[in-house]
This record gives C-alpha cells, structure tokens and sequence, in this order.
C-alpha cells in the first residue's frame, strides 16, 4: 500500500513510522524547505500526562500513558524519564494544592526533598509535588532523529512539495495542523524563549504555578533552558509580544535569579491547532485521513493518534466506523 503524508511535523512523522513498521510504502510531503519550522518546532517536549491532567480532560493521561514508551522505541536515547517537579511560591500555595486535586501519580515532597532532587532549587520552595514516572525529550532532536529512522526504513521524504500536485497513492495522511482546510480548528498561540546559564542546573522539567502566568523551564544540552508557554487565542504568528517576554523572564527569575542574567539565545512562537474541546481527532472520509487538534499535547498524544491512523489504513471497516470521530467520545462511548 503506498500512503502519502502531508506535513512533516510531529503528527506526520510518527504517522510515517506506525505506517512503515506495518509495511506500508510512505511518502511524506512537506511544503518547508527542510524539517523544523513549524509549531512541533517550539514545543517543550514534555512527555507530562499525568500534569497535563490538571487542565485537560481524562482522555489525554489514558492516550498519552505510553508515550514515553513510544518514543524510546521510536527514538532510542532521546527520552529522559526522571519525572517532573511542580512548585509554587509560598504566597501560591493554594495553587499547589488545586493543582494537586487535579492530578494523580504524584509525590509530596518538602523542603528537603526538593533539594536533593533538585540541589538548585534548594531553600527556594517549601513544598513541591513530584510526578516520578512522568518524561521529556528535546523536540528538535527528537524530530531529527526520527526523520532520519524513517528515511533508513525507506520512507521517502519531499521538501518544498506541494502535496495536492502528487498523485498516485492508495491512502492520503493530512497532518497539516492550521494549514488543513477545517472550519472546526482554532489557533492557540505559544511563545517560548531559550535561555542559556551555567549558573543553573536542572535534571527534569520544572513547572511554577502562578494565578496568572504559570510557567515550566526544561532542561536542555549545554546549559540551555527552553521557557514557556503562553496560551493565546489568537493566529497571529508574529514575534514574541514583549507583555509576554517580561511575564516569562520574570517567571523564570522567580524560580532562580540565576536566569536574570541568563543569555536570550532565542524565541519562538508556534500555533498549535485546537478544536473546541482541546480534544485531537483522527477523522476518516473515503481514502483519506487526518489528524488534527493537537493543541499543546503534539509529542505526548501524537504516537497514539498515529497508531489510530494507520488501524484506519490498513482496516477499511474501522475507517468507516471511526469516521468523523474524536478522541473524547471514542473514550467515553
């Protein structure tokens, strides 16, 4: 079967894989130049399902459980599991515990606790809530590293290609994000920084609740830190608005000074594809399927969407009954 991908983003990188490891012939066409540049791009690569609980419906902790799993599988040496440490300022409190009567698969740490897992928070935080079997992967690497996977699996990939000029596939993948031609999708605008410091270190994400601008700084290679991420409901892709440059730097100031003289190596914005239920959907009409909605989960839900997606390729009576489908009903029906 030979099955064209439109969009070399997360969602049509892992679709690839699921397809190739079935035995399908795969072509992914992108109309970038190279990879990257897109909203997978500035993502933070947080593998967190059971945080994510904490504003999301329980669908996304049940899909996104393995994702962790799919990825080591996917992307040998690209995950760290070393969990995720939530903290809040003493006057946040309250926010610390909300939080937690969100959440489940959590510890309570205290004071010295969170020093010893963290030596450089230390002092800084009373309390903390640690998710031990939580994850995180450097997006960029991580999409690199699959893309070159698949194309040693014989996946064949097209940049700069418009997809609606390439013919003769069996089965077309639209993992197109804003650019799919779908009245139901919405822009949620985030912007990230990266900073660099060797005055900090950090083994794991760390996330700051704050009543307005929660925040989480992940650790990346040679003392680079990845800042984010605002939810904005807007399309624009423009720069990084300066309200939202001081709320990130003064958030991440809070969780260490050491960041205010942190170097500003650079910043981003992404739009992230939402449907009204924050919800994804693997939707199926004659030859043709897509996946869309992935909102700020991309990394975390897109190994099982594209496991969804290719059950629909290689099952024509699941594509007819998954048709028009969202995950929150396939998992409340």
């Amino acid at each position: 079967m030979k099955v064209l991908i439109k969009g070399a983003g997360v969602a049509g990188l892992t679709a690839a894989f699921e397809l190739a490891i079935r035995g399908a012939a795969v072509t992914v066409a992108e109309t970038r130049l190279s990879l990257g540049g897109n909203a997978s791009w500035f993502a933070g690569g947080m593998l967190a399902p059971w945080c994510e609980r904490e504003s999301a419906e329980q669908p996304v902790l049940d899909l996104g459980r393995d994702a962790a799993d799919w990825w080591d599988t996917a992307t040998p040496g690209q995950v760290t599991r070393a969990g995720t440490l939530v903290v809040a300022a003493p006057r946040d409190a309250g926010e610390l515990d909300r939080f937690a009567s969100r959440t489940s698969g959590y510890r309570p740490f205290d004071e010295n606790e969170i020093a010893q897992l963290e030596p450089d928070l230390s002092g800084r935080f009373r309390r903390a809530l640690f998710f031990p079997d939580e994850a995180h992967l450097d997006p960029r690497r991580a999409m690199a590293a699959l893309h070159n996977r698949l194309a040693a699996m014989g996946v064949e990939f097209r940049f700069g290609a418009d997809a609606r000029h390439i013919s003769g596939f069996d089965r077309r993948i639209d993992c197109t994000g804003m650019a799919a031609e779908d009245d139901g999708l919405r822009g949620v605008r985030g912007e990230m920084l990266i900073l660099r410091t060797p005055d900090v270190s950090l083994s794991r994400p760390v996330r700051l609740l704050h009543p307005r601008f929660p925040l989480y700084v992940v650790p990346r290679a040679d003392h680079h830190f990845m800042v984010g991420a605002t939810m904005i409901e807007s399309q624009s892709g423009g720069p990084v608005t300066a309200r939202s440059m001081m709320e990130l730097l003064g958030a991440a100031y809070a969780l260490h000074p050491a960041f205010g003289e942190a170097e500003i190596v650079e910043t981003g914005v992404g739009i992230r594809p939402a449907f009204p239920d924050n919800l994804p959907r693997v939707e199926a009409c004659g030859s043709a399927v897509a996946i869309n909605g992935l909102y700020r989960h991309g990394f975390l839900l897109a190994p099982a969407m594209a496991r969804r997606a290719a059950d629909l390729v290689f099952n024509q009576d699941g594509t007819k009954e998954l048709a028009h489908e969202t995950v929150g009903q396939r998992q409340s029906a």
